[in-house]
């Protein structure tokens, strides 16, 4: 049997047992954080916006001339800037997120990137779903959430994936998250033969294999969770009705179903999804505006259906991209692989407003926005503000935290 059809989404690695002075230290990190009433009953969504968006067009620097100068023809035009104040504003396409900003419902976190930036698409994603830009992480960063947060292992969807494969930011050592990328073809990828395919699940069924392996146990135990996950899932979300008029988009559909998740009270702590692409080197304006369109009405039709059902102060949505875009536009009126850009946390329990400084396009790192806030940064104010769980042991290091949550 191909590995690469086995199963549809769930990773994980091998549990270790440890001596009993972690598991004293362990029953001392697995208490919440005091303070955080109703953490365990909450939700965090990440949104992916993949292939490095630019962050200047998308938070627009109206009140700056440089910007004007150094974008000559995909600069937004002051007048079509939706302002926030005489210095930003939102593309223009960004109407319905402007009215959730308007609400209090926005935090725009300005700067965000890490120290020494990779440039690559694959490296630079996987630095920022692992939290870790000086080494090599085997388990992503909520991945490692799930491992330290003591959920009960029973529940097969305490984190999902809405996503053709498992992220790496889901990625654990010992909790299995499916990935769905939509609820009708949710299930095991097996070969097309159906002989073969019977003939395996005897063997997983009777426990017989031509061959022994310590991993077999394993293996057979993913696969048994994600047959029922595959199962369960449609029936537990088929009595939610849907409180909003979603885009017919891929990201409308995702957001859609993240909110059944979501009102259907599976248990379920973290959610991603995924949007994109972004990398927009040639005619940026027409792609990037269609996505953020996108974007914004998803999100705001995803936030009228949690409101709906009483859910929008118990889900937080963070986004990321793997960077931003230089600041000059390139001679095909796009823009490269940048450095700095800012993030988006929506929803009822957020602080509204810009954090971090303003861009600065003058005195740039080689024509790069340079990040004045670290990523991980935002990651431990989630953690420990909003997920209720410590984030040094998950980060490997402390972090100072924003103020953008309640």
């Amino acid at each position: 049997m191909k590995r690469g059809k086995f199963v549809l989404g769930a990773l994980s690695g091998l549990a270790v047992v440890a001596n009993m002075d972690h598991v004293f230290a362990r029953a001392l990190a697995d208490a919440p954080l005091p303070g955080l009433p109703g953490a365990e009953n909450r939700v965090l969504v990440l949104v992916n916006l993949q292939g490095g968006n630019d962050g200047l067009n998308c938070i627009v620097p109206h009140g700056n001339d440089a910007y004007y100068q150094l974008r000559p023809t995909l600069a937004v035009p002051r007048t079509d800037v939706l302002a926030i104040d005489s210095q930003l504003g939102f593309n223009p396409q960004m109407k319905s997120l402007k009215s959730l900003y308007d609400k209090g419902e926005v935090a725009i976190v300005q700067g965000v990137g890490y120290p020494d930036p990779d440039h690559s698409h694959f490296r630079s994603t996987e630095i920022w779903q692992t939290a870790a830009p000086d080494r090599y992480e085997h388990t992503g960063w909520l991945g490692r959430y799930l491992d330290d947060a003591n959920l009960p292992k029973e529940n097969l969807f305490n984190g999902i994936a809405l996503a053709q494969v498992l992220p790496e930011a889901l990625v654990s050592n010992s909790v299995d998250v499916p990935a769905v990328a939509q609820l009708n073809g949710y299930g095991l990828v097996s070969d097309r033969n159906e002989v073969a395919r019977r003939t395996y699940s005897e063997l997983v069924r009777d426990n017989r294999f031509p061959f022994q392996s310590p991993y077999l146990a394993h293996i057979a135990e993913i696969e048994d969770d994600a047959q029922r996950g595959s199962e369960e899932l449609p029936k537990l979300v088929a009595g939610y009705k849907t409180g909003a008029a979603y885009p017919a988009t891929p990201l409308g559909r995702s957001l859609a179903l993240a909110a059944q998740i979501v009102g259907s009270n599976l248990g379920t702590r973290v959610l991603y999804v995924q949007h994109g692409s972004f990398d927009t080197h040639v005619s940026q304006k027409a792609t990037q505006d269609r996505l953020l369109g996108e974007f914004s009405d998803a999100i705001s039709a995803f936030y009228d259906d949690l409101r709906a059902h009483g859910n929008d102060t118990r889900v937080l949505t963070m986004t990321f991209s793997e960077f931003g875009r230089r600041i000059a536009e390139n001679g095909s009126r796009g823009t490269d692989h940048g450095e700095a850009s800012p993030l988006f946390l929506i929803g009822g329990g957020v602080k509204g407003g810009v954090y971090g400084s303003l861009p600065d396009l003058q005195s740039t790192n080689m024509g790069n926005v340079a990040f004045t806030t670290d990523f991980r940064s935002v990651y431990a104010t989630v953690l420990e503000r909003w997920l209720g769980r410590p984030s040094q042991k998950i980060l490997a290091g402390t972090f100072s935290q924003l103020g953008a949550l309640a």
